[in-house]
Parts: structure tokens; sequence; C-alpha cells
């Protein structure tokens, strides 16, 4: 693990340092001798005027791009072109103004992101960026029995704590798929330190920290793709090659890209990333159709559990944006048990009610073949997987199905570009207990508020209440109902 952390914090520097010293360069060949005579003269018979951006210290610009998100002196630019309708949500103090659609950044939508320490660096003038973000929390709940005494709540799933959820780096480009004149290409290289690795590891993947270890904190390179854009194909087609997050949900594992600070049990118990390829084609403003390959879900290609897995999903969208029905097969194969080897099928709909309040609902069926016994009521029973969870089958069962259903929703209140509400309310029967240890039901209600300074930090305090149905599955199996009262906070550079 230090081997890693020190190679992280090599890369970051470097990184860093071949930013500085391009954008240095850049400003110094944009300008010709003769300008740079004028500027030279002119400093001179001016010896007060501040000191142009690029030749103050970085740290200073670093400051300066701080004070300029928190109290701004400069008027709002123009709207930026756009191909397709209007994005139907404001953002901030929404995650994004687009509804989540997985597997391709918005085809027809600019990249209109700017990052304090790209202001630093280079005025945020380049297409490639290096950006991130520190995320903690803390959480007091009624479970009390030590580490993992909170599950399946998430992500905070040790009670009582404060906790380093995940601090985030990106090295990314964005493909521009607002022009359709030339093929353009995009990537994204995201690391991820923190509690929070526990959810998103793929097997394989420096998964030894979690499987062999089981360490508290750890490092994952969560994402790792190319993007490939072709404007000649339809309305624009994207091709996404790499690790890259599953395709549906409503939330997504990194800290920004969510309502809340915790996550649904929907979320916390289906699959997170997959390595492989996924193409998505805009048809028209209302139609995207989606189809991909890939190993599996949260492996990589290399493991034993590594199988044949197709994706397939189609998006929807009318009422001028305001509504959107996502459909996705997820992941498909024979569905034999193997390390998360779920079949997942899931809908999703968004609704914009009016200016300031909006509706996200998603449903699914998930489900394993030939899933171990762990129920202690068969002979010879076959050992699980290390971090793939058996089954409680019917007595004599070697081996059963597993299925599970869940619905989830979220209802969001816009306060103004600064402040919102969030009320989740979710039901989840994992009938077997192979996603979360226990053959129960749970329904779980959450109301949520979150508060920007800037568009650079963000303040989200909660309170949870879930109940367990059928089985005491909380507090280490010893309560069928918890409370928790959390918030996080992230501070975005």
């Amino acid at each position: 693990m230090h081997k890693v952390s020190a190679l992280l914090l090599t890369l970051n520097a470097a990184t860093l340092l071949w930013f500085t010293t391009s954008a240095h360069a850049q400003d110094h060949a944009a300008a010709s001798p003769s300008a740079n005579a004028s500027e030279s003269a002119a400093h001179a018979s001016t010896p007060d005027a501040p000191a142009p951006e690029a030749a103050k210290p970085f740290f200073i610009r670093f400051s300066d791009a701080y004070k300029e998100d928190w109290h701004p002196t400069l008027p709002a630019g123009p709207d930026p072109v756009r191909r397709g309708f209007a994005a139907p949500l404001d953002s901030p103090p929404f995650p994004s103004g687009d509804y989540s659609v997985g597997g391709t950044p918005v085809i027809g939508a600019p990249d209109t992101q700017t990052y304090s320490l790209m202001q630093a660096i280079n005025q945020n003038r380049s297409r490639m960026k290096v950006y991130g973000w520190l995320n903690g929390g803390f959480d007091v709940s009624t479970s009390n029995k030590g580490d993992g005494a909170n599950s399946p709540a998430a992500y905070y799933y040790n009670p009582n704590r404060i906790i380093p959820d995940q601090e985030v780096l990106f090295v990314e480009r964005l493909p521009d798929t607002v022009q359709t004149d030339h093929v353009d290409y995009g990537f994204r290289f995201a690391q991820l330190w923190g509690q929070d690795y526990r959810y998103t590891t793929a097997k394989g993947i420096f998964s030894q920290q979690l499987l062999a270890r089981n360490h508290e904190y750890g490092y994952d390179p969560v994402m790792f793709y190319f993007d490939l854009y072709l404007p000649h194909i339809a309305k624009g087609m994207n091709i996404r090659m790499g690790r890259y997050v599953s395709l549906p949900d409503i939330e997504a594992q990194l800290a920004p890209n969510n309502y809340t600070y915790s996550h649904s049990i929907l979320y916390t118990i289906d699959p997170f990333t997959q390595t492989g390829i996924v193409a998505s084609i805009k048809l028209s403003d209302h139609w995207l159709v989606q189809a991909g390959f890939s190993g599996g879900n949260d492996v990589a290609p290399w493991t034993k559990d590594v199988k044949p897995t197709g994706t397939a999903c189609v998006d929807y969208t009318w009422h001028k944006g305001g509504d959107a029905l996502y459909t996705c097969a997820n992941s498909v194969n024979n569905g034999e048990y193997a390390y998360n080897n779920l079949q997942g099928y899931y809908e999703t709909w968004y609704h914009k009610i009016n200016s300031t309040w909006h509706t996200d609902t998603e449903t699914w069926y998930m489900y394993e073949r030939d899933v171990p016994n762990i129920a202690g009521n068969v002979a010879n029973p076959i050992k699980p997987e290390i971090g793939a969870n058996g089954a409680f089958c019917s007595f004599g069962e070697r081996t059963c199905f597993a299925p599970e259903v869940a619905v989830v929703n979220y209802v969001e209140k816009e306060f103004n570009h600064k402040n919102y509400l969030s009320i989740r309310n979710e039901f989840v029967d994992d009938i077997k207990g192979q996603r979360t240890g226990y053959a129960t039901k749970y329904s779980e209600h959450l109301v949520g508020f979150g508060h920007w300074i800037g568009s650079t930090v963000l303040f989200r305090p909660e309170i949870r209440l879930e109940h367990s149905y059928d089985l005491a599955a909380y507090d280490l199996g010893t309560k069928k109902t918890q409370f928790i009262a959390a918030g996080d906070l992230t501070y975005h550079f």
C-alpha cells in the first residue's frame, strides 16, 4: 500500500508540474517579441499596475480562483451553444444539469466545467484538465457494535465515526460533441483513496486491499477509459473503452455526482463498474441507444471470474427534455455464480414537475444462479468465493436461484442556486439474502439538504431511518431499525 501511495503522489506531482510548465510555455509562445516589449514598457511606465495573472505565484492564483468563485466580480457569460434540448436542471445546486445516462458524455452538450486548480495553472484554457476533491463526513447512529454495524447503509458503514470518505484526482479530456465536423476524442483517469474504495473495488485491480486484508481505507483507480466521438453516425456516436461506471442508476460512486451524502440500499448492492466497451448513439433529440460488451461486473479481464457480458440500454426523452425514461439490461450472461455476476434489469424515470421541483424513480430486478447455500441446512456445503456472498437456500439445496427486487424514489426541491432539499424513499427485498447477508425486506427513508459555497464547497447534512422486516439486519444482526444523522463536506479543487 505504501508503494501504491508513493506512486500516486509521484504521478500527481508530475502531472501538476507538466501542466504548470505547459501553461507558461503556451503563454510565452502566444505573445510576439514586439508584444512582450510593449508589455514590458507599459509596466515600466506604470509601476503601480497589477501584475499579469501568469506572473503571480501559483498559490496566489489558486487562492484568487477561490475568491472569485465565492465572491464573483465578473459578469456571467452567455449560455454556450448546445445541440438538443436544454438541460432540465440547474447545476449547481444539483449534481448535473442533465439526467443521468451512463457510459457516455452527454452528446450535444458543451464542456462548461471550470476548476480552481486549472484556473491557477492556465486560466482553464486547455481541453485537458486536472481536478478533484477532498470529501469527508461523519455519522451518529443508533448502531454501535463496531466496524460494519451500519451496513447495509452506505457509504458510512462504520457507526459513530468521522470518515475520510473519498479523496479523488481526475485527469480528463472531454470530446467536443457539440460540433459535427470532425472525429474527436476524450479520456479519463480517476483515482480514489479513502473508505469508499471498499464499494468501488473490482476484483483483480488492487483488490487484495479489501478481499485479502479488509483494510479500512484503500486506493482504487476507479475509472480509466478512452472516448472516441464519431459525429457523422446519426446525431453523434460515442465509443467508450476501458473501465467505466456501470451504466444505469440515479446515483454514482463519486461524491459530487449524488444528491445526498449516503447512498440508497439499492445502489449499494448493485454493480459498480465494468471493464469493456460501450457504444452510445444519439438517433434524435428524443432517442439514445446503447450497446456494450464487458467481462462482467466489478472484475478485471484477467481474473477467473470474467464472463462475456452484454449491455443494452434505450433512453427516451420527451416534454422538451423534462421527462426521460431510461431502460437497461445492464449485465446479461448465463448468470452462473461468480464474483458479483449479477444479471440486472433497470427502469429509471426522470420527471421535471416545474422549475424548482423534480423527481427520479428507479426500479430493478437482479439475480444470480447456482449460488452456494450458507443457511447451514445442507450436508457438504459449497464454500462461497471471498467477497461474493452465498445465499440462504431451502433445506437440502447445495445451490439455489437468488433474486432481489428494489425501487427507490428521489424528490428534489431547488430553493436557489446554493440550496436544495432531497427526500429519498426506497424498498428492497433481498429474497435469499445474497446481497446484504440477510434474507429480509428493507425500507429506507431520508431527508437531506445541500448547501453550496460558490461552486467549490458543498455541505450535505441528512437524517435517515431504515427498517428490516423479516430479520434483524442492523448493528451486526441485532436490530431491526436504525436511525442515522450524518453529513459530509466536499471541497473541490
